[in-house]
């Protein structure tokens, strides 16, 4: 502006001089021109000017809005700083209070440990202890195992033989039943006569009667006992493999006899032997190892009773028939 005012007068200056000479006329045309082109030019800078004026004014405006802008958010966070700041506060005092129970627990807590570090130590010696325990008793089960194992091997091998056993008992058992039967059929005219037949542990019991086999006091066999004996000796003869026993006995009614027959021993011996003679007569194919001859007397009664009918009962001969064993001795023999 003062560039402006300086050329202004200085025109009037020149103006008023026009009675100058031609060349300060023209000197002064000269400066007019200058002036007048530097005055367009401060136009022109006055024009920039007056737009950087009107940018900075928007700018400062912007940054008023802005600075007030900030001016709020700072006032939220420094009240958000402040609540932080409490919360700090709080939060500080109360991991002051944590660490300081947590010293405590940890002071207790060495204590604990030395306490269960020296429970810990006694019970891996326990442990340990148990360990060889342990290995004793595995040992020792072994061991049993072992013994198990060849005690089951020698039961089933037992179970086996047993097996075998039953079934060969089983046989003797159905062939004394077969033989049973057989002699029935063969002695079905004396049975409930003088002679029964019974099966009894796996043998025969041929019982005959005094009355049906000998007179009072003698040893020769009557006729109908004869026919009854060698009925009886064609069922063994064959049947060969039953071992026979003839068993003679009396009563209890002692005999003072001055002859052959002196008492009872001799008369049950006596009888049973022509028993057997008889027997063998019948049958000349029995084998006489399989036949055996005992006498009693009076200690194997069937009544003990001291009556004519005990005494009755008592005097008898027995047929025992035993189906031999041969097979189940070879088993026995076996263990």
């Amino acid at each position: 502006m003062m560039k402006k005012s300086f050329c202004i007068a200085a025109l009037a200056a020149i103006i008023l001089a026009s009675c100058v000479p031609q060349r300060k006329l023209e000197e002064c045309q000269d400066k007019q021109k200058a002036c007048e082109t530097e005055l367009a030019a401060l136009k022109t800078s006055s024009q920039a000017c007056d737009a950087k004026v009107k940018d900075m004014s928007e700018q400062i405006a912007q940054n008023t809005k802005l600075i007030d802008g900030l001016k709020k958010d700072t006032g939220v966070m420094g009240n958000n700083y402040r609540i932080l700041t409490v919360k700090y506060d709080k939060l500080n005092q109360l991991n002051d209070e944590l660490m300081d129970k947590l010293n405590k627990q940890l002071s207790s807590s060495e204590k604990d440990n030395a306490k269960l570090s020296g429970d810990l130590q006694a019970t891996q010696t326990q442990l340990l202890k148990k360990q060889d325990e342990l290995s004793i008793l595995s040992g020792q089960l072994n061991r049993q195992k072992q013994s198990l194992d060849s005690m089951s091997a020698q039961l089933q091998l037992r179970e086996k033989r047993v097996n075998e056993l039953e079934s060969i008992l089983k046989k003797k058992d159905q062939a004394a039943a077969d033989l049973k039967k057989k002699l029935s059929d063969a002695l079905f005219n004396f049975e409930n006569k003088g002679l029964t037949i019974t099966q009894k542990n796996g043998k025969i019991y041929v019982s005959m009667d005094e009355s049906l086999l000998f007179a009072s006091g003698k040893t020769a066999v009557e006729p109908k006992g004869v026919e009854a004996l060698k009925n009886l000796a064609k069922v063994l003869d064959q049947n060969p493999d039953i071992n026979i026993m003839v068993e003679g006995h009396t009563d209890d009614v002692p005999m003072h006899g001055n002859g052959e027959i002196k008492d009872n021993w001799d008369l049950s011996v006596m009888r049973a032997t022509s028993v057997t003679k008889i027997i063998l007569q019948g049958s000349p194919g029995i084998d006489p190892k399989r036949i055996s001859a005992a006498g009693r007397g009076e200690f194997f009664p069937l009544d003990p009773a001291k009556t004519p009918e005990a005494r009755k009962k008592n005097r008898r001969t027995e047929i025992i028939l035993t189906p031999k064993l041969d097979e189940l001795l070879k088993v026995l023999d076996s263990n």
